[in-house]
């Protein structure tokens, strides 16, 4: 009688079990995370003494935040011409990092002195600094909190008054935890993370912290502009005004205007 029962037992058993497993292989392919291709539709000169730490537009203004001690600042800066409109240099000691702008502030960092600074967006003058706990990265803002990264996988948001840290966001794609994220632009709900020493830029879900693709930038700068004294990829903007993109990095001689190509 127990062998009875116990043969369509085994049975519904294995058959669930085989459901679950063909469950989660269509599962994992569906996690696969896409990955973008691109377009360059523009470019312009770019500063090659220009460590490229934060780029953003507002109101068609471009504003770039540059490291390295000694030459760190945050500038106004022409699109079509590359030159600095208007420069406000940092003290030697501090090595400049991510800037982002909220109304009428540009809030920047500083890689290893825990401390930011906070400028009027147009005079560029100094109007007051804060404080961290982690190194400064990357920043930006999504409308409620400044968003910030330290090198690692995780992603700190802060309150833009008090700078006290609100909440965090691991981030992270189906091969695990997703670090060194970077240069930050928050764009159509999303955030796009430049991951240091990669040539792509990874789009974050903002409430899971899954990256929902990546774009890949290989080739973007040629082999000639290789040869010269440059460094990685870093630098995302994006010009509300026209809704286009653009992309730099440290050192680089070039600024791209880039159209993102999704991949069937």
């Amino acid at each position: 009688m127990y062998n009875f029962v116990f043969k369509p037992l085994k049975l519904a058993l294995l058959t669930l079990l085989l459901a679950v497993i063909l469950q989660y292989s269509a599962t994992a392919e569906t996690l696969q995370t896409p990955v973008y291709s691109y377009k360059v539709i523009n470019t312009y000169p770019h500063s090659t003494d220009s460590f490229t730490q934060g780029l953003v537009f507002d109101q068609g203004v471009l504003y770039e935040s540059t490291g390295l001690n000694g030459q760190s600042a945050v500038k106004i800066v022409d699109l079509k011409s590359g030159k600095t409109i208007k420069s406000h240099e940092l003290p030697d000691k501090y090595f400049g990092e991510g800037m982002t702008i909220v109304g009428n502030k540009i809030f920047q960092l500083t890689w290893r002195a825990k401390k930011g600074f906070v400028y009027d967006k147009n005079t560029l003058k100094l109007l007051r600094t804060f404080n961290y706990s982690t190194q400064g990265w990357g920043i930006t803002y999504d409308g409620k909190y400044l968003i910030m990264s330290d090198g690692s996988d995780v992603l700190y948001y802060l309150d833009p008054k008090t700078f006290n840290v609100s909440g965090k966001l691991e981030v992270y794609d189906q091969n695990g935890k997703v670090s060194r994220l970077n240069e930050l632009e928050y764009i159509d709900g999303n955030i796009y993370a430049n991951v240091w020493g990669t040539e792509k830029i990874a789009i974050i879900n903002p409430k899971s912290g899954q990256v929902k693709a990546w774009i890949d930038l290989s080739g973007l700068l040629s082999g000639e502009d290789k040869k010269k004294r440059i460094d990685v990829l870093n630098g995302i903007a994006y010009n509300e005004e026209n809704q286009k993109l653009y992309v730099t990095g440290k050192l680089w001689p070039k600024l791209f205007e880039i159209e993102v190509i999704e991949q069937n």
